[in-house]
């Protein structure tokens, strides 16, 4: 462990943000203004050793990268010990360094960066406790989703064979991901029917044309967000937000980008289904075809139709009504 102390003559509490540089086996801490550091394993007791320091200060809040899970317990043992902080993307805080010039890359510089990155006040959306059961419900989703695309291997890899062993041995991979897809389908449809929220919400979801079972199930658990934001902030959440690229005098092409790419993936099916099955987003699409758009264009607009749909009718606890959905 390395500390590097540093005290203020000034009795007042002075307002600090942390900056929390997360590895699998390491953990670098750097305290604004103060210039405190503290480097500690990854586990249990290193990370009671990083509560114990925050205790003594007047945190305002902790930053730390979302690393995939190799920070879930720490973000879970502050919230516990109510030290407020905010998880961010890494690509948001690499470009907070390149552009003060931190070209460098250590644990300790990302700390620090991490932790100006924290006074700037920009994150306004402070973590939250996870239930155990909607910790269970993302890792059952992501499972199911990785299973997809194992089987969507697998069967390309059939296409391309002639020899029996080897196709019997992938036909034999491919039953059992079968299996156990079928299997996670029944356990997250229950994981969802034990909860009332989300067996609302599911059923809400269920009942748009386009949107079946299984995408409303992946919907309540990649977007719990869905029905609390407007429609502006949860189609930039997802990712299907037009974004300027203007100059000047110069007017650049609209694009999307950034947001939560596995939930646009699944609305992206949706979008696909819907305009064909859905009465409202197929003359969506019909309209914009007749006025000359891109398929891509069409889709991605009726990715972000149908999202501030389901959003609305969340929000208001409605089921699907195509009059109503009309005026959305």
């Amino acid at each position: 462990m390395h500390v590097t102390p540093t005290a203020t003559a000034d009795a007042t509490p002075v307002d600090v943000f942390v900056g929390i540089d997360v590895s699998k086996a390491r953990l670098d801490l750097h305290v604004d203004p103060t210039g405190q550091t503290l480097s500690v394993e990854n586990s249990p007791a290193g990370i009671a050793q990083i509560i114990a320091l925050l205790a003594t200060l007047n945190v305002k809040l902790v930053l730390i990268e979302a690393t995939g899970r190799y920070e879930r317990q720490l973000a879970a043992d502050l919230l516990d010990a109510g030290i407020p902080i905010t998880v961010v993307n890494p690509r948001q805080a690499r470009d907070f360094a390149r552009a003060l010039g931190l070209l460098a890359k250590t644990d300790r510089i990302d700390a620090r960066m991490l932790a100006a990155f924290a006074r700037l006040g920009h994150h306004r959306r402070v973590a939250e406790r996870t239930s155990e059961s909607r910790e269970q419900l993302e890792q059952r989703i992501t499972r199911r989703r990785q299973i997809v695309q194992m089987l969507a291997t697998e069967r390309t890899r059939l296409e391309q064979l002639t020899d029996r062993l080897t196709i019997n041995t992938i036909t034999k991979v491919v039953r059992v991901l079968e299996q156990q897809r079928e299997d996670l389908d029944r356990q997250i449809a229950r994981l969802i029917e034990s909860d009332d929220d989300w067996r609302n919400k599911s059923q809400i979801l269920d009942s748009v044309p386009g949107i079946g079972p299984d995408t409303a199930s992946t919907l309540v658990g990649d977007l719990p967000e869905l029905g609390k934001l407007n429609r502006r902030q949860i189609a930039a959440l997802v990712g299907v937000a037009p974004m300027n690229c203007d100059s000047g005098t110069m007017r650049g092409q609209r694009h999307i980008r950034g947001g939560r790419a596995d939930t646009r993936r699944t609305l992206y099916m949706a979008a696909f289904n819907a305009m064909r099955s859905n009465p409202v987003i197929r003359v969506f699409a019909a309209r914009l075809k007749t006025s000359g758009k891109c398929f891509k264009v069409i889709v991605t607009a009726c990715m972000r139709k149908l999202l501030t749909i389901v959003n609305v009718m969340v929000r208001n606890n409605e089921h699907w009504n195509d009059s109503l959905a009309r005026t959305i």
